[in-house]
Order: C-alpha cells, then structure tokens, then sequence
C-alpha cells in the first residue's frame, strides 16, 4: 500500500526526528554542565595545590563521555528515519532519544555536583579521591542504562514499515 494511512501518516518521521534531537542535545546539556561545573572546581582547587589539576580532571572526562552516548543513539536512530515509517516506529524512535537524552542529562548533573565537591575535597583530604571516583562511575552508569535502553529500543522500531 502506498501513500500515507492511519499508520503511516506523512508526520511520523517527525517523531523520530525528535527521538535524535532529544537524544543529541539533552545529552550534550548534561555533559556540558557536567564540565563546567566540575571545572570551576578544578579551578578552583588548582589555585592552592596546581599539582593536583591533572590528577582531578578525571570528572570532565567524564561528563564528555556522556555527549559521546548521546551522538551514538542520535546516529543510530537518524540511519532508521525513512518517509514510510510507521508510528509504531517513529514513537520508539522518539522514546529512545528521550530516554537518552534525559539519562544522559541527569548523569552529567550527577557528575558536575560531585565532580566540583570531589576535587576541592580531595584537595584537601587526598583520602576522598578514590570514594570521588567511585560516586563518578556511578554517575557514569546512569547515562550507560539511558544508551543500552536506547539502543534496545532502536532495535525494536527497525522492524515495522509501512511497504
């Protein structure tokens, strides 16, 4: 059957379009704020020991690392858009980038807050360094579930078209 039907109307591309903005920039929020949040920090800890900036930029890294999940799910999902798509794939699409994008938002705000409290304590106490990375890798973690259930997702909506 061609042309559009009620389930493969002309506009559900949109909503895997939205699915890959979602995933893309949500992300990139969370590792952005993640960054500077934890840079300030870094800042502000290298002003009394500079010994330590490189030893303690380990949160930035991985506040970037969540960018890096998103952009995965956000490709993905752009090589699935397609003019007869279904809803049924296009409102996976879209709950995948979201899905995405607001773990991968929450995990770069984790990382930020205890990124920046991490290293100027850790300044001080150098004893807090290894509980500061394992709160970090936590962190981490919630932006990886938001990428395994995207991707799961994404597998989901490959299947149904409307040819």
């Amino acid at each position: 059957m061609s042309g559009p039907t009620v389930y493969c109307p002309v506009y559900s591309p949109l909503f895997g379009a939205l699915g890959c903005a979602a995933a893309i920039s949500l992300s990139c929020f969370g590792a952005a704020y993640g960054t500077a949040k934890s840079g300030v920090g870094i800042a502000t800890m290298g002003v009394l020991r500079p010994d330590l900036v490189l030893k303690n930029a380990l949160p930035v890294v991985m506040a970037g690392i969540i960018g890096i999940y998103g952009l995965v799910v956000a490709v993905l999902l752009s090589s699935g858009l397609s003019r007869d798509m279904t809803l049924f794939a296009s409102f996976i699409q879209l709950a995948a980038g979201l899905g995405q994008g607001l773990s991968g938002l929450a995990a770069g705000y984790a990382i930020g807050v205890v990124g920046d409290a991490g290293v100027r304590g850790s300044a001080q106490q150098p004893r807090l360094y290894v509980g500061m990375i394992l709160i970090l890798i936590f962190a981490e973690v919630l932006g990886l579930y938001g990428l395994i259930v995207g991707l799961i997702l994404n597998t989901r909506a490959n299947g149904a078209s409307c040819t």
